[in-house]
């Protein structure tokens, strides 16, 4: 059964990590790659890559990618958004809002740190606008 829109954002506020899948080309696979992400419902998916990575490149050609989030504990449920992506510059505020879902509140602001000090010219931002959404629970009803 399809989640609500309700039960999705609930879905998509907790901590899960995240499944990117992008068209890799060439008769391959997709690219499918595990991802922090932050949910602003309404609105947005926001992730992180090297602005050089393979996946950046790939993102950038295709233009879209999809996100899965799933969880495992009962019930079952999952979410996939599909849409067109952009990459943008990296900011402080991103990598804290991503962060802030999956680092102890207290190692927050040292991730942040590191973050943009090691690899924030090398960062990018992908945003996600969601325009196709697939849903199920599996659980019972």
């Amino acid at each position: 059964m399809p989640l609500t829109v309700e039960e999705r954002d609930q879905l998509l506020a907790e901590p899960h990590v995240a499944v990117l899948a992008v068209e890799s080309g060439s008769g391959r696979a997709p690219l499918a790659v595990p991802v922090w992400y932050s949910y602003r419902p309404g609105g947005d998916f926001l992730v992180f890559t090297g602005r050089t990575s393979r996946k950046a490149r790939l993102i950038e050609a295709a233009g879209r990618f999809s996100l899965v989030v799933q969880r495992t504990s009962p019930t079952y449920r999952y979410v996939m958004a599909e849409g067109p992506a952009k990459l943008v510059p990296v900011t402080a505020e991103d990598v804290e809002e991503v962060a802030g879902r999956y680092v102890s509140p207290e190692g927050v602001a040292e991730y942040v740190r590191q973050a943009l000090s090691e690899g924030g010219d090398e960062m990018a931002a992908v945003l996600l606008t969601p325009d196709h959404w697939l849903s199920a629970d599996a659980g019972p009803s």
